[in-house]
């Protein structure tokens, strides 16, 4: 059961607890936008943040996005949709369609069909590298001992623009070290798009330096397990 009073009072609790933490760390809030992570939760639980003013959202999965949002920009047209999850080389055509932000570019493969639909639709997403900070094996990302290359060929290979990195931490580690990890490597490349933090430790990421935090459950509750 969808509770839209209980929706917009957490967002509204997410947005002031952000707050918080960048004023904690010397930041101006305005530098940290939230990202509300959508996944799994059908449209009529996604307007009662609408209403309430949220414009950025994160989905995981292509078909899912397509089977709700376009009819939700419709009605919404300055909403920011996030791809946030791992992304098939296959789905590249209809994720540069979708998304205005593409947070999990790790490979080659997928930089090329990036690149050529990009090319092709005539639409540039934002593009943000995930690294496995944690070189976790079952976990997307490229290893931060191969970062530096991967966004070089990006660049120079692809012809892509690359505007940050995103990181999800070893659920079992203290996230700081990861996020800090994160923030060196955008450091040397002159990256200023950091997307860490999720609603068990974005103040961690904002402490950080994070400018983009994703955050499902503290807004929209418990998930449905996706079937």
């Amino acid at each position: 059961m969808i509770e839209p009073d209980a929706v917009a009072a957490r967002l509204a609790a997410v947005r002031a607890e952000i707050a918080r933490a960048a004023i904690d760390h010397g930041r101006d809030p305005a530098s940290v936008a939230l990202v509300a992570v959508s996944k799994t939760i059908p449209a009529e639980g996604i307007v009662p943040a609408l209403e309430a003013g949220q414009r950025l959202f994160g989905e995981n999965y292509v078909q899912e996005a397509k089977a709700k949002w376009p009819a939700l920009k419709a009605r919404y047209a300055d909403v920011e949709l996030h791809m946030i999850g791992p992304l098939q080389s296959n789905k590249a055509r209809e994720a540069v369609e979708l998304f205005d932000v593409i947070h999990s570019l790790d490979r080659s493969s997928l930089a090329a069909a990036l690149a050529r639909e990009m090319q092709r639709l005539g639409r540039r997403p934002v593009l943000l590298v995930q690294v496995n900070t944690g070189d976790e094996p079952q976990k997307g990302g490229v290893s931060p001992s191969e970062a530096d290359a991967f966004l070089a060929a990006c660049r120079t290979e692809h012809g892509l623009t690359i505007d940050g990195l995103m990181c999800i931490p070893p659920a079992e580690d203290p996230p700081s070290a990861h996020f800090a990890l994160l923030h060196a490597i955008a450091a040397r490349h002159g990256l200023t798009r950091l997307s860490m933090g999720m609603s068990a430790d974005f103040p961690a990421a904002i402490q950080m330096g994070a400018t983009l935090v994703r955050v499902g459950t503290a807004i929209f509750g418990a998930r449905a397990a996706k079937g």
